[in-house]
C-alpha cells in the first residue's frame, strides 16, 4: 500500500516551486489561482523572497501547503494514494489531496489559520524546544512537574523515538530544558519560532479557526487519512473535521501515525513537498521502510 505524507512550516526555502510553475502549465495555473485568493503574490516571495520573508506565519503556511499539493497535481494519475498523511499544517495538504477538501477551500483554510496563530503567538510569547535522546515518559514527567509551577508545558511533537518537541511559557520551556538535560538528554535547544504551537496557548487560534473549518465542506475522501490528534485511520467526514479543529492544542502524534499506518500496511512512503525531513523521520522510526521524497 502506498503512503503519502506533507511536511509542515519549517521546510520552507527560497525558490520552492518555482521549478513546477515554469515547467507546468497546470501549475502556473494553480499558483496564479492561489495569488488571487490570498490577495498577494505569494509567488513571488517563494521564488525570489528572503529567508526572512518565508519565515512569516503568514506566508510560510500557505507556501508550504501550496508546493505540496501542486506538485502533487501535476502527477496526475501517477498519484493513487492508499493512505495519507501531513505533520501539523501538512494535514491540510493531505486532506487535499485525498479529495477531502477543495483545492481552493484549504488554502483559504491554511490561510486563516496561519494568521490565526499569529495572532495567539503575538497574545501570550511563548516559544517550543526540541529534545534529543530521552525517553519520551521522562520528558512527559518533567513537562507535568514544570507545569504545576503554574507555568505551561507540554509535548507538542513526537517526530520520532528519542526526538520530542515541547511547547509552552517562555519560562516554563527555560525550566523545562535545564531539568531534561540534568534528566539526560543530548540536546534541549529552543526552536526559533513564533510561539508555542500545539499547546494549550493556542487556544484563542482554535476558537477562531473552528467556526471557518466548520462552515467549510468536508467530502468523503478517496482514502483514509492518519490524523495527529488520533495517528489512527479516519475517513468520516465530520469526524476529520472535529479531528482538524482539536489538532491546534493537541500534540502531533507522527511517531504513532507512522507505526500505524504500518500496522495497516503501508509498504513505501513518498514526502511530497518542500525538504526531506519526514522521509527521515520515517527511516528512524521504522529503519526498514521504504521512504523518498518527490
Amino acid at each position: 500500500m502506498k503512503a503519502y505524507i506533507f511536511p509542515g512550516q519549517g521546510s520552507q526555502f527560497s525558490g520552492m516551486g518555482k521549478e513546477l510553475y515554469e515547467s507546468s502549465p497546470l501549475a502556473k495555473d494553480l499558483f496564479e489561482k492561489a495569488n488571487d485568493i490570498l490577495g498577494f503574490r505569494i509567488t513571488d516571495i517563494m521564488f525570489a523572497g528572503s529567508d526572512e520573508e518565508l519565515k512569516q506565519t503568514n506566508v510560510t503556511q500557505p507556501a508550504v501547503f501550496l508546493h505540496s499539493v501542486i506538485l502533487a497535481k501535476t502527477l496526475g494519475e501517477n498519484l493513487i494514494p492508499d493512505m495519507v498523511a501531513g505533520h501539523s499544517l501538512g494535514e491540510f495538504s493531505a486532506l487535499a489531496v485525498n479529495k477531502t477538501l477543495s483545492f481552493e477551500d484549504a488554502l483559504l483554510l491554511v490561510s486563516k489559520r496561519a494568521i490565526a496563530m499569529q495572532k495567539a503567538c503575538e497574545l501570550n510569547p511563548s516559544t517550543m524546544a526540541a529534545i534529543l535522546n530521552l525517553d519520551d515518559k521522562i520528558t512527559e514527567a518533567i513537562c507535568a512537574e514544570v507545569s504545576k509551577t503554574g507555568e505551561i508545558v507540554v509535548t507538542a511533537n513526537y517526530n520520532c523515538p528519542g526526538q520530542l518537541v515541547i511547547s509552552g511559557t517562555i519560562n516554563g520551556i527555560n525550566t523545562a530544558c535545564e531539568k531534561l538535560k540534568a534528566a539526560g538528554a543530548k540536546r534541549a535547544l529552543i526552536l526559533p519560532v513564533g510561539g508555542a504551537f500545539h499547546s494549550p496557548m493556542m487556544e484563542p487560534a482554535r476558537i477562531e479557526l473552528q467556526d471557518a473549518i466548520n462552515a467549510t465542506i468536508f467530502n468523503q475522501p478517496i482514502c483514509p487519512v492518519y490524523q495527529n490528534v488520533t495517528a489512527n485511520a479516519v475517513s468520516n467526514p465530520s469526524e476529520i473535521q472535529k479531528n482538524l479543529i482539536a489538532q491546534l492544542t493537541a500534540p502531533v502524534r507522527w511517531t504513532q501515525t507512522i507505526q500505524q499506518m504500518i500496522a495497516d500496511g503501508a509498504s513505501s512512503f513518498t514526502e511530497l513537498g518542500p525538504g526531506k525531513v519526514l522521509q527521515g523521520l520515517v527511516k528512524k522510526i521504522n529503519p526498514a521502510m521504504e521512504a523518498a521524497s518527490v
